[in-house]
């Protein structure tokens, strides 16, 4: 006979769900327009891997090339993007690689075996992260209000880490907005952090 545990092991069905998931950020897309002048959307349940190696290895950065068919971006605050891929440099010796979560097994093994046998780390930590795209007119504003980093100085195709209110976040720019990067656990105070302060430029949830 079975006990009680099995049977309710049998029936457990897990599902992966946003962070932001009580906000029913979906259900609140709108089309971009200039009435608003910020505009946010969560990029749900991509594939977050860590890696760490040391630039002055050659045979590292080879192996890295040919698992992921990108250079990897040694300059401070750098940022590579190919394809679906997107390789954050965080440290000197320390990166994040975005992707989409489907494709986050494959690029994770082909990591680590291209890098066996060379001083490294490949670590998935997809389960800890989540992602919000900001845009508009007055972004930069409205996402001032939240960090002390001076977020002018953040041109396009650059990488920081910094403070959000009492919370920290990974910030990217591309041509047309701001990336954050956040800790799921952070996701509830960051959403509402910001929500509050682009609330007097207008603020709308885009449908990306």
């Amino acid at each position: 006979m079975s006990s009680n545990l099995e049977l309710n092991l049998t029936q457990f069905s897990p599902v992966m769900q946003t962070p932001l998931q009580h906000f029913n950020v979906s259900a609140k897309q709108e089309t971009m327009t200039d009435a608003k002048g910020v505009w946010a959307h969560e990029i749900t349940l991509l594939g977050y891997i860590h890696l760490r190696g040391n630039v002055q290895n050659n045979n590292f950065l080879g192996a890295v090339k040919k698992a992921t068919g990108m250079d990897l971006p040694t300059a401070a605050c750098s940022l590579s993007v190919a394809s679906s891929v997107t390789i954050l440099n965080l440290s000197p010796d320390e990166w994040m690689l975005v992707c989409p979560r489907e494709q986050r097994a494959a690029l994770q093994q082909s990591l680590t075996s291209t890098l066996t046998g060379i001083h490294s780390q490949v670590l998935n930590n997809s389960g800890g992260y989540t992602s919000v795209w900001l845009q508009g007119k007055q972004a930069t504003e409205a996402l001032q209000h939240c960090t002390v980093y001076n977020l002018h100085a953040l041109t396009p195709n650059k990488v920081v880490g910094t403070t959000f209110g009492k919370a920290s976040v990974i910030i990217y720019r591309l041509d047309n907005g701001f990336c954050l990067v956040l800790r799921r656990s952070f996701a509830d105070y960051i959403w509402r952090y910001l929500a509050r302060a682009a609330t007097p430029y207008g603020f709308g949830l885009a449908a990306l």
